[in-house]
């Protein structure tokens, strides 16, 4: 029996989401915009629930390309409140839009979303170190100045706590515990 991290219990959505995704490098701009969105859309609930709602999400805004997203208009954002298998809140469906506009503009600047993002780490995963659930951080300062670089940027629903849990879901950060199987496999350190 493989050894995970407590937080994924035993639920075979939350064991699939730990051992395939959580905490793997992401580096695909569609991919990396989709987390994003779904971590605002997480605000005041748990990663569960948006992990039922995932494909819903998908299916509901046109697979996360930012481009379509970005003209989204009130229609679009009607249609979205009467959708049952999403989150059918006003503030953060209009944050996804100001989002995908606020992706296009760093894309313009930076080449990719993927560039821009792991430049807070230089490029490679940061390798923590944690021995239990309990020490892994809400928020660091990485994660305030990436909140706060977003804000600057025109992001929403990019806290500091949904920035650090991006950067464990993409990767840019190894928080799997120590006697977790998955950390041994994401482990790029000496």
């Amino acid at each position: 029996m493989k050894t995970r991290c407590k937080w994924c219990g035993d639920d075979p959505l939350y064991i699939d989401y730990h051992d395939n995704e959580w905490g793997s490098p992401v580096h695909e701009d569609r991919a990396l915009f989709e987390f994003l969105i779904l971590e605002g859309a997480q605000a005041g609930l748990s990663w569960i629930t948006i992990l039922k709602k995932r494909q819903n999400y998908r299916e509901a805004m046109d697979d996360f390309d930012w481009e379509k997203i970005a003209r989204y208009d009130e229609r679009d954002t009607a249609r979205l409140l009467a959708n049952p298998g999403i989150v059918r809140n006003r503030l953060k469906i209009a944050s996804a839009i100001r989002n995908a506009q606020a992706t296009i503009k760093i894309r313009e600047e930076f080449g990719s979303l993927d560039f821009y993002l792991w430049g807070f780490v230089d490029g490679s995963p940061i390798q923590n170190q944690w021995k239990t659930f309990e020490e892994v951080p809400a928020k660091t300062p990485l994660s305030d100045k990436l909140s706060k670089d977003l804000k600057r940027r025109g992001f929403n629903f990019v806290g500091s706590t949904i920035c650090y849990a991006f950067m464990q879901a993409v990767g840019m950060v190894n928080d799997h515990t120590t006697d977790c199987y998955r950390h041994r496999e994401l482990y790029s350190g000496d």
